[in-house]
């Protein structure tokens, strides 16, 4: 599939953080990432995606799953840069890290997508519900379009998946900022019941 101007556009539109990262290859495999993945789903922007953290989870009361990609990196950046100030010989790729956690739910597209809700729904027996889960399809976009293994790694290691391996330090980053970022957000009554 050829990634549309349009859609890369759009992650840019949507993705200021994308600042955050100075190596130019890696920026725009970043943004490459996410036009791939919204050109395989229903989505044209990631502000279309349902604001919750699974799609069946409480969605945000107001903001868009766009505000979710953007708080995790910010917070992420915000903790890695707190703990260098401390141990300067922390190991923190600060472009590494900001790829990670934009590209942490780079499988959205694919697993809340109304389709391929509907598919799942009519016979998990058949397909499993979700039959893929944003971890795995994220995994799988990162891989295919040439993004880093730590990246990969953070896409597909974020969430419960990584419960079962040892999660480097930039996912250990990125999953705490995400878990972080839905709790509070819970915690201050901005999630519908």
């Amino acid at each position: 599939m050829q990634i549309s101007h349009e859609l890369r556009q759009s992650v840019i539109r949507s993705l200021p953080e994308l600042n955050e990262i100075h190596s130019e290859a890696l920026r725009n495999k970043v943004i490459d990432a996410w036009a791939y993945s919204l050109g395989h789903s229903s989505f044209k922007s990631i502000d279309e995606i349902r604001p919750s953290g699974n799609p069946d989870t409480p969605r945000l009361k107001s903001g868009t799953q766009t505000d979710h990609i953007r708080g995790v990196a910010q917070l992420a950046i915000a903790i890695a840069d707190s703990l260098s100030s401390q141990f300067p010989q922390l190991p923190i790729d600060r472009d590494m890290l900001a790829a990670c956690a934009l590209c942490h739910d780079v499988g959205k597209p694919f697993e809340f997508d109304p389709k391929n809700q509907r598919r799942w729904r009519k016979s998990p027996a058949a397909s499993g519900l979700p039959a893929i889960r944003h971890t795995q399809y994220g995994t799988h976009v990162c891989l295919t379009l040439g993004l880093p293994e730590e990246v990969c790694h953070a896409a597909g290691c974020h969430s419960g998946e990584g419960e079962l391996v040892q999660r480097s330090l930039h996912a250990t980053i990125v999953h705490h900022a995400d878990y972080a970022w839905w709790e509070a957000l819970k915690l201050g009554g901005l999630l519908e019941t």
